[in-house]
C-alpha cells in the first residue's frame, strides 16, 4: 500500500504535534517532515519530496502565500492544503486561486483532516464543508476587487510588508534581507505606492486583512 507522504508546516510546535498525531492514526499516511518557517518548508520539500504539504498561512520568514507561490513555480505537481484560523470564503477563494488544492480552517473537526488529505492526494480539491457552500472559485477571473492586490505583489514586497507588520525596524529588515537601509526604504515606498496606502498603520491593517500576519487572540 502506497502511503501519502505529508510535510507539516506551522510555526507552532504544539500544533504540528497535534496534526502529526491525528495523521499517524491512518496506516496510509506518513509524515515525512515538519517545518517551522517558510524557508524551511521549501528546504524540506526539496529534501523529502512529499506528495502533499499542509501549509499554515502565517509562517515566519515567508508567508504561506509566498511559499505557495514558490511551490507552484518549483514543484507544480505538488498538492498543497492551506491551514488557517480564518474560516471565511474570502480566504478559501484566495488560496484556491493561488494554486492550493485544499483549504482547511484550524477549527475544523479532527475527522476532516484525514478526509482532506486523502481527497487532495487523489487529485481532487477539498474545502471544509463549513465554508464550501459559500465558495465559488473562478480561476480565470483576472480583475481583482478594490485593493485586493496581494497576488500582484512581488515576493520581495510580500516579505517587506510582512516584516513591517511584525514591527521590524528599517535596520532590522536590512539585516534580514541582506540589503542596505536605503534599499529597504525604497521597497517600502514602492509598496505604499503599489497599494495606495501611505502610512505604516495602514500597511499593518492590510497585512492582517490578507492573512500575511495574524493577530494573537
Amino acid at each position: 500500500m502506497k502511503r501519502i507522504r505529508v510535510l507539516l508546516a506551522d510555526d507552532h510546535a504544539l500544533i504540528r504535534a497535534g496534526i502529526r498525531a491525528l495523521l499517524e492514526r491512518a496506516d496510509d499516511i506518513e509524515v515525512v517532515g515538519e517545518a517551522g518557517d517558510g524557508y524551511e518548508v521549501l528546504e524540506l520539500t526539496r529534501r523529502h519530496k512529499p506528495d502533499l504539504v499542509l501549509l499554515d498561512i502565517a509562517m515566519p520568514k515567508l508567508s504561506g502565500f509566498e511559499v505557495l507561490e514558490r511551490i507552484r513555480e518549483e514543484f507544480p505537481s505538488l498538492r498543497v492544503i492551506i491551514l488557517s484560523v480564518h474560516d471565511t470564503e474570502e480566504y478559501a477563494r484566495k488560496a484556491l486561486r493561488a494554486g492550493a488544492a485544499g483549504y482547511l480552517p484550524k477549527r475544523a473537526a479532527s475527522s476532516e483532516l484525514e478526509l482532506a488529505v486523502k481527497q487532495v492526494a487523489r487529485g481532487e480539491e477539498y474545502v471544509s464543508p463549513a465554508i464550501s457552500g459559500r465558495v465559488e472559485i473562478d480561476r480565470d477571473q483576472s480583475t481583482p476587487r478594490k485593493r485586493d492586490l496581494n497576488a500582484e505583489l512581488t515576493p520581495r514586497q510580500h516579505g517587506v510588508l510582512r516584516m513591517i507588520a511584525e514591527g521590524l525596524s528599517t535596520k532590522q529588515m536590512a539585516e534580514v534581507l541582506g540589503i542596505s537601509a536605503k534599499t529597504v526604504e525604497t521597497h517600502r515606498a514602492l509598496l505604499m505606492d503599489r497599494l495606495n496606502i501611505h502610512d505604516i498603520a495602514g500597511l499593518v491593517r492590510y497585512a492582517i486583512k490578507i492573512g500575511l500576519v495574524e493577530v494573537d487572540r
